[in-house]
């Protein structure tokens, strides 16, 4: 698989990026499950790997940890990014954003000792704090690149006017936003974010690709169109639906990040980046998505 510039400041990752999230719910979270699974991504040419300080209640970092600190792959041979921004309040019956300082701080420091490293490549903000300061934020922000915890810094969740406002008060570049975009769900398309991360020189991540396997095994009619869609024009690459969506976001100049535990829809998603979708077909598929 290629490896390509997340922005025009770096770093250089995979054509499709493997995510952590959908662990908590889905899988059997033992680290030899998770080292099968990381050692597939690497022998398909998958090298960056997306976590969060609350994916598993930090189960997964403490996991992956364990996969680098027994050297199965030398460090510098992955990319790897971690992110907070959500916290869960006493009760554990609301979530809430906190972009802090010292919940970022912490948090970045958990993730590193958990992760066993000295540094991520990107630590990402997930989710705008609307009561935070941003002055602080920004600060806290450039703190953790000047320090050398994380060569790059990006967002998540972000709308295009709180990425804007965040930016202002930095000189380091967020490299990147970390969006949800499919073929069931296309807002970011329309309202103006994936236009605003290109206009930084910058590539969006798009997770949940398949919708939660919606795209695959929905029966509403949407689902349903789409997916006969995908196999037709699939035919002409002799590809599956699941490599089509891929190929689909590929094709906008997104970097899809996979969830799947399933080997074959790792493979699926990684061979999608050598299908080249033509324009026409890519609007084809894009209308029907509206």
């Amino acid at each position: 698989m290629k490896k390509i510039y997340l922005s025009d400041s770096g770093p250089k990752v995979s054509a499709a990026i493997y995510g952590f999230w959908r662990w908590e719910e889905d899988g059997d979270v033992t680290t030899v499950n998770i080292e099968r699974v990381v050692n597939l991504c690497l022998e398909l040419g998958i090298n960056t790997f997306d976590h969060a300080d609350y994916y598993g209640n930090s189960q997964l970092e403490e996991h992956f940890g364990r996969i680098i600190e027994q050297k199965s792959f030398k460090r510098e041979d992955i990319v790897l990014f971690s992110k907070c921004g959500l916290r869960t309040s006493a009760d554990g019956k609301m979530v809430y954003a906190d972009n802090s300082a010292s919940y970022i701080l912490d948090s970045l420091d958990r993730s590193l000792k958990n992760l066993k490293t000295d540094y991520l490549d990107i630590f990402l903000l997930d989710q705008f704090d609307a009561v935070a300061n941003p002055e602080e934020t920004a600060v806290t922000l450039e703190q953790i690149v000047r320090t050398g915890k994380a060569k790059h810094i990006g967002v998540s969740n972000f709308t295009v006017f709180q990425h804007q406002l965040l930016s202002s008060y930095l000189t380091t570049p967020i490299v990147t936003n970390h969006i949800e975009l499919n073929l069931t769900d296309i807002t970011a398309i329309k309202d103006g974010r994936i236009d605003f991360i290109k206009q930084q020189f910058s590539k969006p991540l798009a997770f949940s690709p398949l919708a939660g396997g919606q795209i695959l095994k929905g029966m509403d009619s949407k689902s349903l169109t789409i997916r006969n869609l995908l196999r037709e024009i699939g035919e002409k690459h002799k590809a599956n639906a699941e490599q089509m969506a891929v190929a689909w976001l590929m094709k906008l100049g997104t970097i899809p990040i996979i969830g799947s535990l399933s080997s074959e829809r790792i493979t699926n998603a990684a061979t999608a980046s050598e299908i080249e979708l033509s324009r026409e077909d890519w609007y084809r598929i894009y209308h029907a998505a509206q």
